[in-house]
């Protein structure tokens, strides 16, 4: 199945005269849940949509505890999620301190055979 996308126009300003570029952008077609997967993932095994959806909810809590510790999470054959910090930056190293942290993100990199599978979509334009 293809990847939609549609066309979004986007202005530069900066450029002198403005200018107006197309973008593709990818069309969601809707979302699934936990849930969803747990069923997907007891449908392909031996243990049951509860003991999916436990271990799933079991390893999101624990992935963010150990996020919470300052710990990469590396999880084979999915990808690593670690924490980056957002922060203003100062003049002097002896003045960066917990009030210039603005706050954390979690990145996620994906696993090789994640981007692998991104080598062969295939694209399809929404009018």
């Amino acid at each position: 199945m293809a990847i939609e996308f549609k066309m979004v126009p986007k202005q530069n300003n900066i450029a002198s005269p403005p200018q107006t570029k197309y973008y593709p952008c990818a069309v969601s077609k809707g979302e699934v849940n936990l849930e969803y997967l747990a069923e997907i993932i007891a449908g392909r095994s031996t243990v049951t949509v509860a003991d999916c959806y436990g271990v799933l909810i079991g390893m999101s809590q624990v992935i963010g505890e150990e996020l919470a510790q300052g710990k990469i999470v590396k999880i084979d054959r999915l990808g690593t999620f670690a924490l980056t910090l957002k922060g203003q930056g100062t003049d002097e190293p002896e003045k960066l301190n917990k009030n210039t942290i603005l706050g954390a993100k979690i990145l996620f990199k994906p696993a090789r055979h994640f981007k692998k599978l991104l080598q062969n979509l295939k694209y399809k334009r929404l009018r």
